[in-house]
């Protein structure tokens, strides 16, 4: 079954194809690391992980980038404003990145490169363009000839006329066309900066993607992903730098993902609308954020408020109840053969084909929901066996590795404590000490321990 992916490049979908049939290279761009992470952040984070768990699970070895920018602007001036330097500054909130989107269920990448250990082979790479005639210097700075690259604007399908220049470029005197672009900057006072041909100075924002992804996966990769703000002007550039100088293309396949709307506003500090990750993290359980994103399909805007959140948990909870009730049932189960191996199959390939039209979690997660009906149904079968329940929970566990949604049993958690209680309640349910069961179920409620007393027994969950 091919995997097919709506291509940027093209504006269509496309049968994928690596370079390598056996082995995907993969680039994301990561966050400029000066502040915590926004939910908007986490989205390509949660996104692109879930791919790449697609595309693993589907057999490819994914060598997968995403690169922290350790330098910047904003960055500067956020170091100047602590009185700390830069360095201790993006190493903090590295780790911090790390933290949050651990906590998401993203799992590390192959490689994390910064851009102050590519140093030496962003110059080089500056130096490149220079003698291929794309690039010049004034005074200091280097800036890319946007005009001499034919095809600028196939990436964001827009005539060179038409283009501005983006937010990260700023309108310069220097530059022979407003539409030119810094590849490298020209140190102010008291700044940060390396020696480089052209004086002390650092990289420009765009430069340094264009050499991670050379100098880490080669001069053609498979996927370059990253958020749909990134389309223009960054990744436009990556690929005017990448190709002048490399003479191949950058990509074959360009992934962007919508933006987050907060109550259907463009989430920004001046609106005090500006939601953390690591803050929403406290209010709410990592894997439903996890399991909000991908319930609408990555390329497509989210609306979130509380209200949107509240309306997920209810799904999330009646896959957590299902997934849980299945192993409840398993020690109640007959011994026997599977029972239900034609309708899993069925099941596991309408799973496989929505991840392969586009990875559409949104519709995947629809068929998630047709596996918890088969197996409440199951549950509830007094002939099923173990062999078919253990069959529901393998469909469960890939399900749930593909989408990154590590749902730990309930029943683990349990300490002495609320056991010995548990214990204490049945056997006042026993002697029809209806007080005492329901005095229990007070004090558990105090601890925030919901009781739910089912045919397979009583179960708990946090509230």
């Amino acid at each position: 079954m091919t995997i097919k992916m709506y291509n940027t490049l093209t504006r269509k979908k496309e049968i994928f194809q690596p370079i390598d049939p056996k082995q995907v290279k993969m680039y994301v761009c990561g966050p400029t690391v000066y502040n915590y992470i926004h939910i908007g952040n986490a989205r390509p984070a949660i996104v692109f992980d879930t791919i790449r768990r697609y595309l693993e699970y589907r057999g490819y070895d994914v060598k997968y980038l995403l690169n922290f920018t350790d330098i910047d602007d904003k960055i500067i001036n956020e170091a100047k404003q602590l009185n700390e330097d830069v360095e201790t500054l993006t190493n903090r909130f590295i780790t911090a990145y790390k933290e949050d989107v651990g906590a998401l269920g993203v799992r590390p990448a192959t490689h994390h490169p910064r851009v102050t250990e590519t140093i030496d082979e962003i110059i080089q790479f500056i130096a490149d363009l220079i003698e291929k005639g794309f690039a010049y210097q004034v005074n200091g700075d280097v800036y890319y000839k946007t005009r001499e690259f034919k095809n600028y604007g196939k990436l964001s399908a827009q005539p060179l006329d038409d283009l501005r220049a983006g937010a990260r470029i700023q309108v310069d005197e220097h530059k022979k066309d407003p539409l030119d672009f810094a590849l490298w900057k020209a140190a102010k006072q008291g700044e940060i900066a390396w020696s480089s041909p052209w004086g002390e100075g650092r990289p420009g924002w765009h430069i340094e993607c264009s050499v991670m992804a050379k100098k880490h996966l080669g001069a053609t990769i498979d996927i370059h992903a990253g958020g749909q703000d990134l389309t223009f002007p960054h990744h436009e550039n990556e690929i005017a730098q990448s190709e002048a100088r490399n003479g191949k293309k950058f990509a074959n396949y360009w992934l962007h993902n919508g933006y987050i709307t907060i109550d259907d506003e463009k989430m920004s500090k001046s609106l005090g609308n500006f939601v953390l990750a690591r803050d929403l993290i406290k209010q709410y359980r990592p894997e439903l954020i996890r399991f909000f994103m991908l319930s609408v399909h990555y390329r497509q805007p989210i609306n979130f408020n509380d209200a949107l959140i509240n309306q997920s948990k209810q799904g999330f909870d009646r896959i957590v109840n299902s997934y849980q009730n299945v192993h409840y049932r398993m020690g109640s189960a007959s011994e026997g053969d599977e029972q239900y191996q034609a309708k899993l199959l069925q099941i596991k390939d309408e799973f496989i084909n929505e991840m392969n039209d586009d990875f559409n979690t949104a519709n995947a997660i629809s068929v998630l929901y047709e596996l918890v009906k088969e197996a409440n149904l199951a549950i509830e079968n007094p002939e099923v066996t173990k062999a078919s329940l253990a069959s529901f929970l393998t469909l469960f566990d890939q399900f749930f590795s593909i989408l990154g949604l590590n749902l730990t049993l309930q029943d683990e958690l349990i300490d002495e404590e609320i056991d010995q209680l548990l214990v204490e309640r049945d056997e006042a349910r026993a002697a029809k000490n209806f007080a005492r069961a329901d005095e229990i179920r007070e004090l558990l409620k105090e601890q925030s321990i919901i009781l739910e007393d089912t045919a397979q027994g009583t179960r708990w969950k946090r509230g």
